[in-house]
């Protein structure tokens, strides 16, 4: 079992009780008044037979209060999601906090952050690098490429759910369009894992057919669901950050109350990807304190009062087109309020240019972030070997110097996380030593990691199965006429 980050003290609150109290009673009467879209008559008339209130020529079933907080309680507080390596499982709920690798449509230049269409290959790195970062807990769906060169866009998600099994043995999240769920459960089923089956909801306030169907597959498969909504504060939700979060908070409680009926007691985590528009252009901004404030409302409701394991995103994309400090100066404020505020999962590795690209190379540079978000929330230990009064009094006052003590040999690496690639020596070693910058260290990582690290090889077996899903995959497509 991968141990993640254990967050050892109380989770910071931004929200009073009685706040939350309205943010969640706003969220079911939405569910109630205004009602849900579920584009299904199959889950309509499930929804029906559990008390909601169902118009099956809009689609819309009206969701009674009662039953979203019976499903609310149904929702266990954590669950484990095996992986192909059993030791890499993990245990989602709690205070553990772990990391998942970002994604982006295109590969990135580290260097100049011009994007082009990655190859298969290129992929098959990103996510060989990954698997070597012990930060990198697990891995979403379209890792870590939304397009492939030479791939039907119908099979990204299948080709790409294999390679994260062949070059990883780390868990990962499945997927749902264009029936890709069928072909990601079969692989997951193949080697022996199980997969983050995702159902995710299309703001404001629906759910598509093709969630829906998901949905069902991953849990007659028994996989755990990561359930999700992305919206735009001003677009799809409201512009205010309480609306935005009441809009958001309904979606996703109806999908728990969706999945509680298909199969009650099924392990859920939640995902928030709410982001903000930027009204003097239309475009997405990303990394803004507003996003930040919606995550830890968002999590402070589900850690405490719903006590349902919760994912953030908005760390994981920057507006930023290069590694710079504008890049860090977005990503790590909101990776750090999440950890902070309740976060189970943090998606941050790797992602540049708001979704469109990733970098294997920028991932190895997150990986000294997150070891530091990582010991900051593990916080220190307060006791009388810590304190070391008799160390103190050894020592005395100046000129005296605790560096040659038993306490300092004792607690000097745990004490204070060392970082891999980022630049800790003195001016002097640092000419002295060609001048390297963080980037330029990661870049030696990346070549050192591709040269040696070798992941836990499927069988034979194994790999034939993933071969032949694959190809009934591709004869499925043509035969939809989507290949």
């Amino acid at each position: 079992m991968q141990k993640g980050f254990t967050r050892n003290f109380e989770p910071v609150r931004i929200l009073r009780e009685n706040q939350v109290e309205q943010i969640h009673k706003a969220s079911l009467n939405v569910l109630s008044e205004v009602g849900f879209k579920f584009d299904s008559d199959k889950a309509l008339k499930l929804l029906e037979e559990n008390g909601a209130k169902v118009d099956y020529n809009s689609k819309i079933a009206k969701i009674p209060s009662n039953l979203v907080e019976e499903c609310i309680r149904r929702t266990p507080s954590s669950f484990t999601l095996k992986a192909r390596d059993p030791n890499l499982s993990i245990s989602v709920g709690g205070n553990t906090i772990y990391f998942m690798n970002s994604a982006g449509a295109r590969y990135t230049d580290i260097d100049t952050g011009e994007v082009s269409m990655p190859t298969l290959e290129q992929n098959n790195i990103g996510v060989l690098v990954s698997d070597a970062l012990g930060s990198v807990h697990v891995f979403p769906s379209y890792t870590p490429y939304f397009e492939i060169e030479g791939v039907p866009p119908a099979m990204s998600c299948p080709v790409s759910c294999a390679s994260r099994h062949r070059f990883s043995s780390k868990p990962s999240r499945g997927a749902q369009p264009t029936y890709t769920y069928i072909w990601e459960t079969k692989i997951a089923q193949a080697v022996g894992a199980q997969i983050f089956g995702c159902v995710e909801g299309a703001a404001p306030l629906s759910l598509c057919e093709d969630a829906i169907e998901a949905a069902y597959v991953y849990l007659n498969a028994g996989f755990p669901i990561y359930i999700a909504s992305g919206s735009i504060m001003g677009g799809s939700h409201p512009i205010t950050i309480a609306g935005a979060s009441v809009s958001h908070n309904a979606e996703l409680l109806a999908i728990i109350v969706l999945l509680q009926c298909i199969k009650p007691g099924c392990g859920v985590i939640a995902n928030n990807f709410v982001s903000s528009m930027n009204m003097a252009t239309g475009d997405i901004s990303f990394g803004t304190a507003a996003i930040a404030l919606h995550q830890m409302a968002y999590n402070q409701i589900w850690h405490d009062l719903y006590k349902i394991p919760v994912n953030n995103t908005g760390s994981a994309f920057s507006n930023s087109k290069i590694v710079d400090y504008q890049l860090g100066a977005e990503k790590l404020p909101l990776a750090m309020c999440s950890a902070l505020s309740g976060a189970n999962m943090i998606v941050l590795h790797g992602g540049v240019t708001a979704e469109l690209a990733y970098n294997p190379v920028l991932a190895i540079i997150d990986d000294d972030v997150v070891n530091t978000i990582g010991r900051i929330v593990e916080s220190f230990d307060v006791n009388d070997a810590t304190i070391g009064f008799d160390t103190i009094m050894d020592v005395g006052v100046s000129p005296g110097t605790f560096l040659n003590t038993k306490q300092t040999r004792n607690y000097w690496k745990t004490e204070n996380y060392a970082t891999r690639v980022f630049d800790k020596l003195s001016y002097k070693e640092w000419v002295e030593g060609g001048k390297k910058t963080a980037l330029k260290k990661a870049k030696e990582r990346y070549e050192e990691i591709i040269a040696t690290h070798k992941p836990l090889p499927l069988t034979p077996q194994q790999d034939q199965a993933i071969t032949d899903i694959l190809n009934e995959a591709t004869e499925f497509y043509k035969k939809k006429g989507l290949i």
